[in-house]
């Protein structure tokens, strides 16, 4: 069938969803899925194995009564689904500091959710989960970092889908075939070229964010390449933090790095049609632009895992922390991370280290999204580029923005603490 309106190829099962005979929850999704091909001028649909929903954060009545409408319809997702961060932090309660009139909405935003199908992992780093998608599966992932996490580092297919049409694609089981779905648009088409970045500045995840914040600039609408990288230097919570804020400063949904990354890899690219030098003073100006704060040393607060802290990470922390006396009262330490890697910090007994040093964990959510600072926390220190680029707009704190060595050595001393040396 051809869908109406547009020349677009639908089977008799997709045909089925679109007109009711598969019920009216599944016929509303595929209207809006249909709405999308028809705007990217897409010849078909195409099944997906697994989705990601990003709306999950209450914004308002709007995005409530949408998923609920779902639910009354009947609806139930086709495909295995997560769920982005939420507002509220359901394994702590009383942590996050919202009014009922918005509390309660936002507790039910999470149970529609949940009545649709999907799985409570109420995290913004799917790909931490035990179940991820491999090479060259289809997906519907929304949230900006997991997209180009999933496209660039597991070589997934998925285009930057956003609220509304990620439970659609859920629910259908559909994408227009059109986009980063396609090989013809995956190509690199731009070289980044790191060759002059030293070991030191490439050894630690809040380089990588800040060369994310770099690239996200110069990149546009182009696929960067990186060049000249060890990868020996490479793991993945390092490019978890580069395509972070690549995507939150440039809207990057994916990049190759050469020799590493499994098309990069598989395909044997090692150069682009375009070229651009990076220098580390590229890199230091891009963390000297996510620090907000003026030259005091004065510091309130630590903030970790934006996106979620991963049991990796979990592992550098406690490593620090393990050699440090206790974090100082004046400074606290919040660390955002999902049910499941927290569950599995708490198994190495890492995040009970963590703990016993003063650190404070949050799940479901994330500290820069909903309140959870108090009002006395208005200097952070943070190793996230994604953190740093978002919090002073949402919570009008001042950042400074460093290493996660240096935020150790900073809460531990209650005051700010750079290595200067890591940046060279």
């Amino acid at each position: 069938m051809i869908a109406p309106g547009h020349d677009c190829f639908l089977t008799e099962e997709e045909t089925a969803m679109l007109d009711g005979r598969l019920g009216p929850g599944t016929a509303m999704a595929m209207r809006m899925v249909v709405a999308l091909a028809k705007v990217l001028d897409a010849d078909r649909l195409i099944p997906v194995h697994n989705a990601h929903i990003d709306s999950c954060l209450y914004h308002g009545q709007a995005g409530l009564d949408f998923a609920q409408k779902l639910v009354d319809l009947g609806a139930r997702v086709a495909v295995p689904t997560t769920l982005n961060v939420s507002s509220l932090d359901l394994m702590h309660p009383g942590l996050i500091r919202l009014p009922p009139e918005e509390a309660v909405p936002a507790r039910a935003l999470m149970d529609a959710y949940r009545a649709l199908g999907a799985r409570a992992t109420w995290t913004c780093a799917p790909y931490q989960t035990l179940e991820r998608p491999t090479l060259g599966e289809d997906i519907a992932w929304a949230e900006s970092n997991a997209i180009v996490f999933a496209n660039s580092v597991l070589g997934a297919r998925t285009e930057r889908y956003g609220d509304f049409i990620d439970i659609c694609a859920a629910i259908t089981g559909r994408v227009p075939h059109a986009g980063l779905h396609l090989s013809e648009l995956r190509v690199p088409t731009l070289e980044i070229d790191c060759s002059e970045l030293s070991p030191q500045l490439l050894g630690h995840e809040a380089g990588w964010a800040a060369l994310g914040g770099v690239i996200g600039r110069i990149a546009g609408s182009r696929i960067p390449l990186l060049t000249g990288i060890d990868p020996a230097l490479i793991d993945e919570d390092k490019l978890k933090a580069f395509g972070a804020t690549a995507a939150s400063s440039g809207g990057l949904a994916l990049f190759h790095v050469a020799g590493f990354t499994p098309e990069a890899r598989a395909a044997g690219w090692n150069s682009a049609p375009e070229r651009e030098i990076i220098t580390a003073a590229m890199v230091r100006g891009i963390r000297d632009e996510l620090t907000t704060a003026g030259p005091s040393d004065a510091l309130d607060t630590v903030a970790l895992g934006t996106p979620h802290f991963s049991l990796s990470e979990f592992g550098k922390l406690a490593a620090l922390v393990g050699v440090q006396p206790s974090f100082a009262k004046s400074c606290t330490v919040w660390i955002s991370t999902s049910r499941e890697v927290l569950g599995q910090a708490k198994e190495a007994g890492q995040a009970q280290l963590a703990q016993a040093r003063g650190a404070r964990i949050v799940v479901d959510t994330c500290t820069y999204v909903t309140p959870i600072l108090g009002p006395e926390e208005r200097s952070v220190m943070t190793p996230s580029g994604k953190w740093a680029w978002y919090a002073p707009m949402n919570l009008g704190v001042e950042v400074i923005f460093g290493t996660l060595e240096e935020c150790v050595a900073s809460a531990v001393a209650g005051k700010v603490v750079r290595h200067d040396w890591q940046w060279e």
